[in-house]
């Protein structure tokens, strides 16, 4: 999935904020009979997943380049 298909307004959502997102729309998709009532339920929820995922991304991108700094800033000392 594109990063243009997620709507800016999730992106500012905190992580709390997404994950009960989704546990409501598991809620739903467990309880739902009909699997065509689902699917935008389901799309909703893989956007979701997205937009954490690509947060995790830039988080763990953040802290190797933190810790690359620190290495070198030690290294630099010897």
């Amino acid at each position: 999935m594109n990063e243009k298909n997620l709507p800016d307004d999730k992106n500012s959502e905190t992580l709390e904020d997404l994950l009960s997102q989704i546990n409501q729309i598991i809620d739903l998709l467990e309880n739902e009979k009909n699997l065509e009532n689902s699917i935008n339920n389901y799309q909703k929820l893989i956007k979701l997943n997205n937009i954490i995922e690509k947060k995790f991304q830039g988080k763990s991108k953040k802290i190797s380049q933190i810790t690359k700094d620190k290495i070198d800033k030690i290294l630099k000392r010897k």
